[in-house]
């Protein structure tokens, strides 16, 4: 009987074993649980950070490649008139050594060309002739002596033209500066 009763003690205590475990699992599964709750929450709140930082990213891209697209058109839009300008000048010499008239066919063909790019946005600069020299807008090319002393520091004559397109200067027009000495 003494074997009998180690054997139903053993197995009466490996059931308590048993059952204690289990009782410690099933503790460890419900202090378990908040914390997969929890961590649940923590990663559905990561993914949307992560979710609206990709939207952002996105917008910007969005932002970027459309004013990339604008300014390339802008660009492509200055090559062509930097092109054009000195195309501009020569019909003006011709047209001014060769004394056309308004219907002659070089004045036809400049006035056209002159209201196309003038409808693409370019402008010529008004005349500096007498003011200061303004260094945003022009550029000096030589100083001689001043005929007269109201004209000391400011533009005396134009060399070349200068010309904006829409608010941007695209060529600078070259002066000659009258000496302030």
């Amino acid at each position: 009987m003494s074997k009998k009763n180690k054997d139903i003690k053993k197995t009466h205590n490996s059931e308590e074993e048993n059952t204690d475990t289990s009782s410690n699992k099933a503790e460890e599964v419900v202090q378990e649980e908040p914390k997969t709750e929890q961590s649940a929450e923590e990663q559905l709140a990561i993914e949307k950070d992560k979710n609206l930082r990709l939207f952002a990213e996105f917008e910007n891209f969005r932002r970027r490649t459309a004013k990339e697209r604008i300014e390339l058109f802008s660009t492509a839009n200055m090559d062509i008139m930097t092109i054009l300008l000195p195309i501009l000048d020569n019909f003006e010499r011709s047209i001014e050594a060769n004394n056309y008239s308004d219907e002659d066919g070089p004045v036809l063909i400049y006035k056209q060309l002159k209201s196309e790019l003038k409808k693409k946005g370019l402008s010529e600069m008004d005349d500096p002739k007498g003011k200061e020299l303004d260094t945003d807008f022009h550029e000096a090319i030589s100083n001689i002596p001043a005929p007269e002393n109201k004209l000391k520091g400011k533009i005396i004559d134009v060399t070349e033209k200068g010309y904006l397109l829409g608010e941007k200067v695209l060529r600078y027009a070259k002066v000659v500066v009258g000496n302030k000495e």
